[in-house]
């Protein structure tokens, strides 16, 4: 006569958990891989697609759902879906090492994919190859985390590029639109334009119009000096955040 399991405990396989400790207890979700972060971003809102059961446990592995007692105890209540709602929200996401792996490997390629994007060998104007940046970024020691986002990093590690030029290397010139009264701006243009590295185009057939190539550093400046010349009536636009030269065009 085969042995049975006791009714408390639930056998699961495949499983993300989210771990909350309250008062003195350790709670568990056992969740579907990769839900949990499409539930806390608003992707997914349907919990039956997030939890494998809708139970709160004390260890998953064991299969051990919490008692009534102690989720009174440690919550204040017996119901379950606003104790799993709290779980999900405010606990720990417990990741496998092969899923750790698979993550920290697509940041660490969307982060030098960003840095690639965005600069360039300022003698051609041209990216580097993403193995070129890679191995700057390796001899700078920079470690690419899963822990803070792409774009902060990429930024973090453009700045350390820069400043210690392990090879060559400038951000990629911003593209941008600048328009304000031509009767106005003809007062600080010679000062506006000192700023701008290259100009495309430039129009006073009706309002001040000019297009030009600048150094991202400039954006901010070149922006207040507009605005307090004309008193907010001028503006910036950029129309592309990193020109990078291929071949002979600039795109």
């Amino acid at each position: 006569m085969p042995i049975q399991q006791p009714s408390n405990q639930i056998k699961l396989t495949n499983v993300s958990l989210v771990r909350m400790r309250k008062g003195k207890r350790r709670f568990e979700l056992a969740c579907y891989q990769n839900k949990v972060q499409d539930w806390r971003s608003g992707v997914e809102t349907d919990l039956d697609e997030v939890l494998q059961i809708p139970s709160v446990f004390l260890n998953v592995s064991k299969g051990q759902v919490a008692p009534n007692e102690d989720l009174k105890a440690c919550f204040g209540t017996t119901d379950t879906n606003k104790i799993i709602l709290e779980i999900l929200k405010k606990g720990e996401l417990q990741v496998g090492e092969k899923e750790r792996q698979a993550k920290l490997q697509q940041q660490h390629a969307t982060v030098i994919e960003l840095v690639t994007s965005k600069c360039v060998n300022p003698s051609t104007k041209r990216p580097y190859p993403t193995t070129i940046i890679e191995k700057a970024l390796a001899e700078l020691g920079i470690n690419i985390t899963t822990n803070k986002n792409a774009k902060a990093q990429a930024l973090d590690a453009i700045k350390q590029l820069i400043a210690n030029q392990i090879i060559p290397i400038a951000r990629a010139r911003m593209r941008v639109r600048l328009s304000a009264n031509a009767k106005e701006a003809k007062k600080y243009r010679d000062t506006v334009v000192a700023l701008i590295e290259q100009i495309e185009d430039e129009d006073w057939s009706h309002d001040w119009e000019c297009v030009g190539f600048i150094e991202p550093g400039k954006y901010r400046e070149i922006g207040d000096l507009l605005r307090n010349e004309s008193k907010g009536r001028a503006n910036i636009e950029v129309l592309d955040m990193a020109v990078i030269q291929e071949g002979e065009e600039a795109l």
